[in-house]
């Protein structure tokens, strides 16, 4: 198996993992912090989107025109590495936007996929990062960050009385 279709693989089976941990947890649950617990569902799922973004597509293959139709400005902001999770729903696109952003990602990530260049993919990095150097290693490390923070969507879960998926 190809490394390419290894990292195919990879980030399809996080993303089922964190559809499952997602599919009975009603939005009005989306914005709860439980107590001592900083953070929520709706940024953890928000900072995936963003992050998926940002290592599959901007790393890989920089911006493209239509990007901001997928992602907005504000939203990689608000969900973006050291930003605060704000457990008002006012504050924040709905659980429905952010659950849209988080699907348009990820299908315009395995729409792009097939058409990397395997060779192009052991490529350096311009800008390396300290989890990956190279194009297909930050492919992979999308599927780790994922499962990662479907991790924190897990305890939220049972935090917020849900039964546990596995």
């Amino acid at each position: 198996m190809s490394s390419l279709s290894l990292a195919n693989e990879r980030i399809e089976r996080a993303r089922g993992y964190t559809l499952q941990l997602l599919a009975d947890v009603e939005d009005e649950l989306w914005f709860t912090q439980p107590a001592g617990s900083p953070t929520h569902i709706a940024w953890q799922v928000g900072h995936i989107a963003m992050a998926q973004y940002a290592v599959c597509l901007m790393r890989v293959r920089d911006a493209q025109p239509g990007d901001r139709e997928i992602m907005s400005r504000p939203f990689r902001k608000q969900f973006s590495k050291g930003s605060t999770p704000v457990a008002d729903p006012s504050a924040n696109p709905s659980a429905a936007e952010i659950r849209t952003v988080f699907n348009a990602v990820h299908a315009q990530v395995m729409k792009e996929l097939p058409t990397f260049d395997e060779e192009e993919l052991q490529q350096e990095l311009a800008a390396p990062h300290e989890m990956f150097t190279t194009k297909i290693a930050a492919l992979h490390f999308s599927a780790d960050h994922e499962m990662l923070h479907a991790g924190q969507i897990g305890l939220l879960r049972r935090l917020l009385g849900k039964e546990p998926v596995r």
